[in-house]
């Protein structure tokens, strides 16, 4: 670890699991494929990824000829994005960047996209008013937000990972991006926005899996796992499985996930 990455804890845990996180991203690539859709990169496209982790939207909306640059906080993301976009063309750029403070000159992009990536940022206004910053007039965005529901599967498993962990909840929370009432009001004068509800779904062969993909690729479940004494990790462990467990079916694991899909025209 760097001396960088040592003072910014967040970048260290996020970042910590390396290229595994792009098996936290195929659980997510339903939802991940319909945010490229709403962008819809055309060729020669100037494309904007926010928190763009292993890179898995960045190497979509490349595949359609788009030049994508993809910016996160944690250099272990983006040193296995680079090595997971290899033989892609155009090649994706990945830099390392807060969406808060955004490294590019106005008008810079055709669009901007973050897939659970900047609904993360320590400040959503300074974000979005750089999104509206290096967006052309007229430009489009496209995110994916975990929809506010305080019973979901997502808010729920937040707090298991809360519930054994000595980490505080990020601030603001994240999940106010996944109401509609917040993104028109956060949004307005910068971008005309369009939200839908959707259910983005996880299949998975059973419960041992899901642990498995977690501990290995998600940071705060890696993080949290190994902060804990020896003794109660496996309580930890148990913990998850019994989470998951009600969402055993003939089919293997299946487990619906509420999400909000946002649309976004920069006003001229």
């Amino acid at each position: 670890m760097t001396a960088e990455t040592e003072v910014n804890p967040a970048a260290a845990m996020w970042g910590s699991t390396g290229a595994a996180y792009d098996g936290i991203s195929f659980g997510l690539s339903d939802a991940i494929s319909h945010t490229v859709q709403l962008l819809w990169p055309r060729s020669g496209e100037q494309i904007l990824d926010i928190g763009t982790g292993t890179g898995w939207a960045a190497r979509l909306a490349a595949r359609r000829g788009a030049h994508v640059t993809g910016i996160d906080i944690a250099p272990g993301m983006l040193d296995a994005a680079a090595q997971l976009a290899a033989g892609t063309e155009p090649m994706p750029e990945f830099l390392r960047a807060p969406a808060e403070s955004l490294p590019f000159e106005d008008d810079r992009f055709n669009g901007v996209m973050s897939t659970y990536g900047v609904i993360f940022t320590p400040e959503p206004a300074a974000a979005i008013d750089e999104m509206a910053r290096v967006v052309k007039p007229g430009g489009r965005i496209a995110l994916a937000t975990w929809l506010d529901a305080p019973e979901g599967y997502i808010a729920e498993f937040f707090g298991l990972i809360g519930r054994w962990s000595d980490a505080p909840p990020p601030s603001p929370s994240p999940f106010d991006w996944g109401r509609p009432d917040w993104i028109e009001s956060a949004f307005d004068g910068r971008f005309d926005v369009a939200c839908r509800e959707q259910e983005t779904l996880l299949y998975a062969p059973d419960v041992e899996t899901v642990w498995t993909e977690y501990l290995e690729g998600f940071g705060p479940v890696a993080a949290t796992h190994a902060a804990l004494p020896e003794e109660n990790r496996s309580e930890f462990r148990d913990a998850f499985l019994a989470f998951h467990r009600p969402y055993e079916t003939h089919l293997g694991v299946v487990i619906p996930r509420r999400a909000l899909l946002v649309r976004g025209i920069a006003k001229s």
